[in-house]
């Protein structure tokens, strides 16, 4: 072997690119403990707070009671408990679709749903900053595949009149995201879905970041744009806006069941706990009750809090999601600002390639409602004070 582990090591070194896990002792509310440190956390995904949600917490631990701490097999086997199917009517219900699937992740959800969907004689057209589960997902289901640089309306054009000539008798599968995760933009959905129907195709649109946070009940993008009943295929996670863990996909019932015989992370997985899909449950009544639509108004107010307080040479010109990138460019940069942030009490780890491209390593601040007007202003008043 002429190449060792340790030097692939070094090599991520040299270039700010190495990465370790980091173990956090505690939890509370916008804060975490860290090495002692307490540290205001702007990472998390936790946009309304819910992970600590009392109503989220006696649910699982009545599910905890009744089903024990695992489902025993995959959900084929024995493993399909009562939790999960409810779950899986609540989530049809929220999407206003007729079924939906659970999985035991985000990452298994896109994974196995583009497998399971398309194959070698479809072609799957993807914008460029789609997350790399889907873009997993494309690679493993043996479809031709088109990029089109990110949101670019005319390239998405172009492709999708070349499949019309290439794969006329195929499947046709634009794949986007309602909110992107790293730049926190959103997709030009109306645009989109016209196109979608110009041309049939099916839309596969991943609402990770969008559901709790975006549109009436927090239902994401397609229920703001009232094109929810365009999307052929909406797919999301539990472990954000909700607060737990796990992923779904909603659409038609005979695509729900195609994944249900034909998704390889679905079928060959252990069920989820029990306790994570009754949370889920609870976190959807949360999302759709005055409490949860008064959380989500502390969130934009907390997002409008930090647009007004950051100088104009960082951030988006106008918050479009819980996320706000500050971008810096190279790796080194974004590790020593994330550095600097803690040395002030705050928690913001640089993202960096290939999570993003080279030379746009950024800062990924991400707001929730549980954060105090004080800690955002505070973190505007540290970021201002980063070298440029």
């Amino acid at each position: 072997m002429t190449r060792t582990f340790q030097a692939e090591l070094d090599a991520l070194r040299e270039r700010s690119l190495f990465r370790r896990l980091r173990e956090f002792e505690a939890t509370e509310g916008a804060t975490v403990l860290l090495r002692q440190e307490q540290l205001v956390n702007f990472a998390s995904n936790d946009y309304l707070g819910l992970s600590s949600e009392p109503s989220l917490k006696e649910a699982a631990r009545a599910a905890l009671d009744r089903f024990g701490v695992g489902s025993g097999a995959s959900r084929l086997i024995c493993g399909t408990l009562a939790p999960h199917l409810e779950l899986e009517t609540r989530l049809a219900e929220f999407k206003r679709t007729e079924a939906a699937l659970t999985f035991s992740s985000g990452y298994a959800t896109a994974v196995g749903t583009v497998q399971a969907l398309v194959g070698r004689d479809d072609v799957v057209i993807v914008d460029k900053l789609a997350h790399a589960s889907l873009i997993d997902g494309i690679r493993l289901s043996g479809a031709t595949v088109r990029v089109f640089p990110h949101n670019h309306l005319g390239k998405l054009e172009s492709h999708l009149q070349w499949a019309d000539q290439h794969f006329a008798e195929g499947r046709k599968l634009i794949v986007t995201e309602s909110v992107f995760s790293m730049d926190g933009d959103r997709a030009p959905l109306a645009e989109i879905v016209a196109m979608k129907k110009r041309h049939r195709a099916l839309l596969l649109l991943d609402e990770a970041h969008a559901v709790g946070v975006i549109g009436p009940g927090g239902r994401g993008l397609a229920e703001l744009s009232g094109l929810a009943g365009e999307v052929d295929i909406q797919m999301g996670t539990l472990s954000k806006a909700l607060g737990g863990s796990g992923g779904y996909v909603c659409g038609q019932r005979a695509m729900i069941d195609l994944l249900i015989n034909r998704a390889r992370s679905f079928i060959y997985s252990t069920a989820p706990a029990p306790a994570s899909a009754a949370a889920a449950v609870a976190a959807l009544a949360f999302l759709q009750s005055d409490a949860g639509e008064e959380r989500r108004k502390t969130l934009w107010r907390n997002l409008e809090l930090l647009r007004a307080a950051l100088p104009e040479n960082l951030g988006p010109p106008q918050m479009q999601s819980a996320i706000v990138p500050i971008v810096l460019g190279e790796a080194r940069a974004a590790v020593e600002a994330s550095t600097r942030l803690r040395a002030q009490g705050f928690y913001v780890p640089a993202i960096r390639f290939p999570t993003v491209a080279r030379k746009a390593a950024r800062l990924r601040v991400t707001l929730s409602a549980a954060h105090t007007p004080e800690q955002i202003r505070k973190l505007a008043d540290a970021l201002a004070t980063l070298p440029s």
